[in-house]
């Protein structure tokens, strides 16, 4: 296999297991600093186990590490990067959310006399 198809399949990987609101709302907490199961449970509104299947599938995909303080497992993200790419995207869906309800606030007249405007030939080229 050529190295480039193991980055993808890992890229694959690991956006699959971000694929999920709440494994994404964990994401957001954990780049705010390290964090227990139950303190996670609490912000988030779930139960304790369903944290910690989040938790093992986004550490088997290498997103969060765990860190065992005494008796308690502090998770953090693996790489501060990669709330970055997590902000990235959420940046491009909300411009594109943006972009949609600018364009569903237009009256049709708004549409038309838009359309005409960027048919019309520009005067700067005659």
């Amino acid at each position: 296999m050529h190295a480039m198809d193991e980055v993808y399949r890992l890229q694959a990987e690991v956006l699959k297991t971000l694929a999920n609101p709440k494994r994404l709302e964990i994401i957001h907490l954990l780049a705010e600093g390290p964090r227990e199961v139950g303190r996670l449970a609490e912000e988030l509104g779930i139960s304790q186990p369903n944290v910690s299947q989040h938790l093992a599938l986004m550490r088997s995909a290498g997103v969060v590490e765990a860190e065992r303080a005494g008796r308690e497992v502090h998770y953090r993200l693996s790489d501060p990067e990669i709330i970055v790419a997590c902000e990235t995207m959420r940046g491009v869906l909300l411009r594109r959310i943006s972009r949609i309800s600018q364009a569903a606030t237009r009256t049709p007249a708004e549409v038309v006399a838009e359309r005409a405007a960027a048919a019309a030939p520009s005067k700067a080229t005659s």
